[in-house]
């Protein structure tokens, strides 16, 4: 009796409004799951980035030519960020700048300075991104750039693999002199005709110390690991809300249908017999 009286009260689930509520809900259900683990993998390759670049940044110093020790070198996910040092003389005539880059701050927009450093073992050069400098009178104009030190000196710095336009990093030729959009190899070599090992040095520390530089770009932070997790639960929270959702209306409908039923039968036997 009890069972039958509940079919009938909720006889409105069938309804065309219903049917499409409840198909929507069916429908989100699988979509919310999967956006929970889209967000999860994503905090998880954020932990492994973090725990790769902190292992770089703590293994000791190795010569930069041991690591990439020919042109057209690409430069792997584990050895990206490692400790590299490297001795030469720089090679002023070819330094370039490299647009649309930001101070440590990441609010001023300005310009990495690019100066080759011919190796003292003669195995060619490499590029040395000697940090920031701030834009000059325009974007057409070469920015005041503090002179790269003469003679002999010894750097230490990041490794850095070269960037491409696949990095998300648009290209484009056309720019004013020694002017680019990237820190690539392969792109200065065929400008200088120079002997460039794949990958580049991004300085730390220069010995001799120059009386003026750029500003060294600051270390990578390995330490934040995001927001995804948060929202990978959330997700699942939400997963959970929608069949929750779905039967409080449903309950809520059936209640307010059997008022209006009580209610029309009362107003019924109310009416006096004629």
């Amino acid at each position: 009796m009890r069972s039958a009286y509940r079919a009938h009260v909720y006889r409105f689930l069938l309804t065309r409004q219903w049917l499409i509520t409840m198909l929507i809900a069916l429908l989100l259900i699988p979509a919310t799951i999967k956006l929970g683990f889209w967000q999860l993998h994503r905090h998880e390759a954020r932990v492994a980035r973090n725990e790769l670049i902190g292992k770089a940044l703590t293994a000791g110093p190795v010569p930069f030519d041991t690591l990439s020790a020919a042109p057209g070198f690409a430069v792997p996910k584990d050895l990206t960020w490692r400790t590299v040092t490297a001795a030469g003389q720089y090679d002023p005539a070819h330094e370039f700048v490299v647009r649309k880059r930001t101070d440590s701050s990441g609010d001023t927009i300005g310009y990495f300075v690019i100066t080759p450093l011919k190796l003292a073992d003669g195995k060619g050069s490499i590029l040395v991104n000697r940090g920031w400098v701030a834009s000059g009178n325009g974007a057409t104009e070469y920015p005041a750039v503090p002179a790269a030190p003469t003679g002999e000196v010894s750097l230490t710095g990041r490794m850095r693999a070269d960037e491409t336009s696949g990095s998300g990093i648009k290209d484009r030729a056309g720019l004013p002199d020694r002017q680019f959009n990237l820190i690539n190899t392969e792109q200065q070599a065929k400008e200088t005709g120079a002997t460039l090992l794949g990958g580049y040095l991004e300085l730390t520390a220069t010995t001799p110390a120059p009386a003026d530089q750029p500003e060294l770009i600051p270390e990578p932070n390995h330490s934040d690991i995001g927001p995804h997790m948060a929202y990978a639960i959330q997700w699942w929270l939400f997963t959970a809300m929608i069949p929750v959702g779905v039967w409080v209306l449903a309950r809520r409908e059936a209640k307010d249908r059997a008022k209006q039923a009580a209610e029309a039968e009362v107003a019924v036997e109310a009416v006096p017999a004629a």
